[in-house]
């Protein structure tokens, strides 16, 4: 192996190490900051170092076709150390503000949606709601008034068929069901009386 790509491959496991680094900075402050319950951070643990042996492995590939030499490990442990050493604080710093701008950013976005979308659809439900009531009121006096109309042609057309009606005989539990009928009707239009 040439001199030239051994450079190259120690460069390339020096930024995989970074890689590494940040990608645990940002998952531990994750982790930290979303509160995940503790048994899935051994599943979460597992997750990361394997992704992270993945990653490893396939940038040796890139840059030398896997072959694994001494200064795979210098470079990785390296690219580790100097990222601890300089960038770490600055990387978990940067995640927490990332953080805190989504959780803004969702807070903002369901204030908007119940200004702009709930709000208006409850607005709307309670106009058609009473427009609903209004309406009810308005047919059942409308109905009410009808009846009290049509009450002495009612009665006309019951005296004049009562020598007919009078030889009918109804069945037993059509007559209770008009007897129920009858009962209610009284119940809900009759007018009270005070």
């Amino acid at each position: 192996m040439s001199p030239q790509i051994q450079w190259i491959t120690l460069l390339w496991m020096l930024f995989s190490g970074a890689a590494m680094g940040l990608a645990y900075d940002s998952y531990r402050v994750l982790s930290g900051q979303l509160h995940f319950p503790r048994w899935t951070l051994h599943v979460l643990d597992l997750l990361y170092w394997c992704g992270a042996a993945l990653f490893v492995f396939r940038m040796l590939y890139v840059s030398n076709y896997g072959q694994l030499r001494f200064y795979v490990f210098v470079g990785l442990f390296l690219g580790v150390w100097l990222y601890f050493l300089f960038l770490s604080v600055t990387t978990q710093r940067f995640v927490v503000m990332l953080i805190k701008a989504v959780r803004y950013f969702i807070d903002v976005l369901k204030r908007l949606f119940r200004l702009l979308v709930w709000s208006p659809i409850r607005m709307l439900l309670k106009l058609l709601k009473g427009l609903a009531l209004m309406l009810g009121g308005i047919a059942m006096f409308v109905f009410r008034v009808v009846l009290k109309l049509l009450l002495p042609f009612w009665k006309l057309a019951k005296w004049m068929l009562r020598p007919i009606t009078s030889r009918l005989r109804m069945p037993k539990w059509l007559d209770k069901l008009w007897n129920r009928l009858v009962l209610l009707w009284e119940k809900w239009f009759s007018e009270k009386k005070e």
